[in-house]
């Protein structure tokens, strides 16, 4: 018998080929996730991002004032959306997260920069998430400075840029030390139980199938929702129990404070959970074994880190990565997490997180009884 012979050889190398075209989700992965991450990681993200969210408070207008805001919206790190009256509608909005910047011109800002004065303007920021604000903020002398030069001459060269006519000063709201811990520990408890909840529950199932204990199930008379509800339930306890670690870890080991209400975390939280089992459910419904139910649960983890706004700021995204990530669970948990412990939200502020959670559970939950279905016949 020869050592090697090539005809045997070719055989092996034929009966892999054909097994590969037979294990589509395996093949589909190995093309697919490629190209998923090269367009996610060429187009989508951004680490410095542009064309923020930026709102003013307008206590006196001129052309100076005139000429710092079509600086700032110029430099392409700004995008003004509008006015806010009164201080109260300005917190509000970098609370809710519409807005990143708040530019606060005081009254009499122009007369008392002609008179030497040295006015400050106030640029609050939502320093939540630190690499979303930093680079625009860190810009923000030399756009003055530029806007300065272009608009004081003439009479007003007096006033002008050396010493600088006016102070702008940056208050980081609800991070003020910029740490990037703060901003990371609670967006990775999405994605810790996106990794947990929907890689247990799908391969569970799918081990039940293998085993052929699914199909004693299908005989019974035991309802689809049923079905579905009992196998989730138990892993419900397991994010529990991930969640109580993750919060002690969070308070005792990086000091994140915890400054709006249990009630809100505890509601987006199960939603949240709800959410993630039932997209295991799905995936096991789709899955012919266990390699294939965590190689398609991978395949969901990896927009939950990258289109969320955990690792990448969500506001540098484009327009269709932000439409993309608006379809993930983890986006909408990871803002409402941050909301909650470190902008003091309640219940009452997180009305859309709670709605857009519940929305895309429920497609989730009913695709998934759906395919269920479709199995039993």
């Amino acid at each position: 018998m020869r050592l090697f012979s090539f005809s045997r050889f070719l055989a092996v190398l034929m009966k892999e080929f054909i097994q590969m075209r037979r294990d589509r989700v395996t093949f589909a992965m190995m093309i697919g996730l490629p190209i998923v991450q090269l367009m996610l990681f060429g187009f989508a993200i951004n680490a410095d991002p542009r064309n923020l969210p930026t709102l003013v408070e307008l206590n006196d207008d001129g052309p100076i004032v005139r000429s710092v805001l079509a600086g700032m919206e110029t430099s392409g790190y700004f995008d003004f959306r509008g006015v806010v009256h009164g201080p109260d509608a300005g917190e509000d909005a970098l609370r809710q997260g519409t807005a990143n910047f708040v530019v606060v011109i005081p009254a009499d800002f122009e007369r008392d920069v002609v008179r030497g004065l040295r006015p400050d303007i106030l640029v609050a920021a939502d320093a939540a998430d630190p690499s979303a604000v930093g680079g625009a903020a860190a810009a923000l002398s030399g756009i003055v400075a530029g806007a300065m030069a272009q608009t004081l001459t003439g009479p007003l060269a007096a006033a002008g840029p050396s010493p600088a006519p006016f102070g702008v000063i940056v208050h980081r709201a609800y991070n003020p030390e910029g740490r990037t811990s703060t901003n990371i520990v609670p967006g990775l408890l999405a994605i810790i139980l996106s990794m947990t909840m929907v890689m247990i529950t799908a391969v569970a199932i799918v081990k039940e199938r293998e085993r052929g204990t699914m199909e004693m199930l299908i005989a019974t008379p035991v309802r689809p929702f049923e079905v579905m509800l009992g196998k989730i339930l138990p892993y419900v306890l397991v994010g529990y129990v991930q969640t109580a670690v993750f919060l002690v870890a969070a308070f005792v080991v990086f000091g994140v404070p915890f400054e709006g209400t249990f009630t809100a975390f505890f509601i987006g939280f199960n939603l949240f959970i709800l959410g993630n089992l039932a997209l295991g459910f799905l995936i096991s419904t789709l899955a012919r074994n266990q390699m294939q139910a965590m190689q398609l649960s991978f395949f969901t983890i990896l927009p939950s880190i990258l289109l969320s706004g955990f690792m990448f700021p969500f506001a540098g995204m484009p327009g269709w990565a932000q439409g993309l990530g608006m379809a993930v669970p983890a986006t909408h948990f990871i803002a409402l997490v941050r909301m909650v412990m470190l902008k003091g939200a309640d219940s009452g502020d997180l009305g859309a997180k709670f709605t857009a959670l519940g929305v895309i559970v429920l497609v989730i939950s009913l695709a998934a009884m759906l395919r269920y279905r479709q199995t039993l016949d």
